[in-house]
């Protein structure tokens, strides 16, 4: 069993498989709603999701699938109003399958994403290695666990829901202010079960992969980890699948940041299964802008 409320729970994971469910209204258009949560902007992973959710669902081969996606974040999403999903069929090859997706709020683009979907064929393999001497799961606090002190000052953001599990190896707590290594792992996985569809997998973990990554750039400049002098926001977000995976099960997330500057941050992240297969790579830069005091 999955926590203290484990109902509660798979509600959580029912609501993100529901979220991910989009309804098509037209040929190649696509609707997609937000949670009715009090955001004041939709989650970049969310509309990421979305978007490869549409961009599958006009690829008619089931032997084709999503090996790749480019994205990029143009304008903040309003979670009050539906958004439109565009999918434009740039090419059905017979390995290679390539869609262009353009998603629209108040008449305007706000996200757009290219996917390309491939025939499995046998080739080269390799992987670089998982790390080593990660701790297990189990023995990590869970996100209310590590905040459970700072509840209060959290309101509702520590109540709302949380459909991905998330471990934090070396977990620092928000009074530490030195600078750390640019570097972070993490356990993840959808906190409930997930119906077999290899897709909802891989959007699952779409989802999940903008959770963390602009934070791992935060690192080696210290501060708080409440802090609020940073503008944040995910500008652009590439990903590549390598090999299957359940996004039901534990997977290492390694996350590092290469380089920031200019007020951009650039973060990587592998996802390794247990067993230590690399399953998928992420690569995101976003926008860390210094908010001077009024």
């Amino acid at each position: 069993m999955r926590g203290c409320d484990h109902v509660g729970v798979q509600a959580d994971v029912d609501a993100l498989i529901a979220l991910l469910d989009l309804e098509p209204i037209e040929v190649n258009i696509f609707r997609g709603v937000s949670p009715d949560e009090k955001l004041q902007r939709v989650f970049g992973g969310q509309v990421a999701g979305q978007g490869l959710v549409a961009a599958a669902r006009t690829v008619d081969r089931p032997d084709m699938h999503v090996h790749s996606l480019h994205a990029y974040f143009l304008r903040p999403g309003d979670p009050s109003v539906p958004i439109l999903y565009e999918v434009d069929r740039i090419r059905d090859g017979r390995s290679f399958a390539t869609r262009r997706v353009v998603a629209i709020q108040h008449g305007r683009a706000i996200f757009n994403l290219a996917a390309s979907f491939h025939v499995a064929e046998p080739g080269l393999d390799h992987q670089l290695p998982a790390p080593s001497g990660v701790p297990e799961p189990e023995t990590l606090p869970d996100f209310r666990q590590r905040w459970e002190p700072w509840a209060g000052s959290l309101g509702e953001w520590y109540h709302r829901p949380r459909p991905i599990d998330t471990r934090v190896v070396d977990w620092r707590d928000p009074g530490h202010s030195e600078p750390q290594a640019p570097r972070q792992l993490q356990w993840i996985r959808a906190d409930g079960v997930l119906p077999d569809d290899p897709l909802l997998h891989i959007c699952v973990v779409t989802y999940a992969s903008d959770m963390t990554l602009l934070d791992t750039v935060k690192l080696p400049h210290g501060g708080a980890g409440l802090r609020t002098e940073l503008q944040m926001a995910s500008l652009d977000h590439a990903m590549w699948f390598h090999r299957p995976f359940r996004a039901d099960e534990w997977l290492l997330y390694d996350l590092d940041t290469p380089s920031a500057s200019s007020a951009l941050g650039l973060a990587r992240g592998l996802f390794f299964d247990r067993a230590g297969t690399l399953v998928a790579s992420v690569v995101q830069e976003g926008l860390l802008r210094p908010v001077q005091p009024a």
